[in-house]
């Protein structure tokens, strides 16, 4: 009983964040992170979520790979101090 009750409330929780995260693809809002939000909370008691984020995760990793995320530099960017103006 107590299984099933947990199961539901998180089924509402995650179900309610994974369709705000959806519907902020068309309004304005980090979608791209809540949706993965409410997927992480549906895949605690849900296999096919677990299976769907499982498969964003590497549609991002394939898409961004190691090292891309932050503030590098650009490719044929100078770096150095003596070349910038004050």
């Amino acid at each position: 009983m107590l299984k099933r009750a947990r199961r539901l409330v998180v089924a509402v929780i995650g179900g309610t964040v994974l369709l705000v995260g959806v519907a902020m693809i068309v309004l304005p809002g980090p979608a791209l992170v809540v949706i993965p939000v409410g997927l992480a909370t549906l895949a605690t008691e849900f296999v096919w979520a677990r299976r769907l984020l499982e498969r964003v995760r590497e549609q991002v990793r394939r898409v961004a790979p190691q090292g891309s995320a932050g503030g590098g530099t650009r490719e044929g960017e100078d770096t150095s101090s003596s070349s910038k103006t004050p």
